[in-house]
């Protein structure tokens, strides 16, 4: 079984900045994607940023600019950096995983971690 755990999330004031932490443990092996989603109250969960095998980087257009996705997927570590913070950006934040599998990839979650950005 894997678990992803996050870290990192806090409050913080508009403008300002945090950085995000996950990482996997158990059965981990041919992780595909590693990446960020969130889900503001009464909103559907979004994607953030992600980052594949290889190091390629896709990211959701209301962050590009300001946030940086980052890891190893060989080690089950993601990280996400948060530049210019906006109150539109809290949310729970989920880390995220895809393995290759047979007959379909594997999906994980972690439990979410709360991110408010409020003066």
């Amino acid at each position: 079984q894997v678990q992803l755990v996050e870290s990192g999330g806090g409050l913080v004031q508009p403008g300002g900045s945090l950085r995000l932490s996950c990482a996997a443990s158990g059965s981990i092996f041919n992780i595909n994607v590693m990446g960020w989603y969130r889900q503001a109250p009464g909103k559907q969960r979004e994607l953030v940023a992600t980052i594949a095998r290889g190091g390629s980087t896709n990211y959701a257009h209301f962050v590009k600019g300001r946030f940086t996705v980052s890891g190893d997927n060989a080690k089950a570590t993601v990280y996400l950096q948060m530049n210019s913070l906006i109150p539109e950006d809290t949310a729970v934040y989920y880390c995220h995983m895809v393995q290759f599998g047979s007959p379909a990839p594997s999906v994980y979650w972690g439990q979410g971690t709360q991110v408010t950005v409020s003066s």
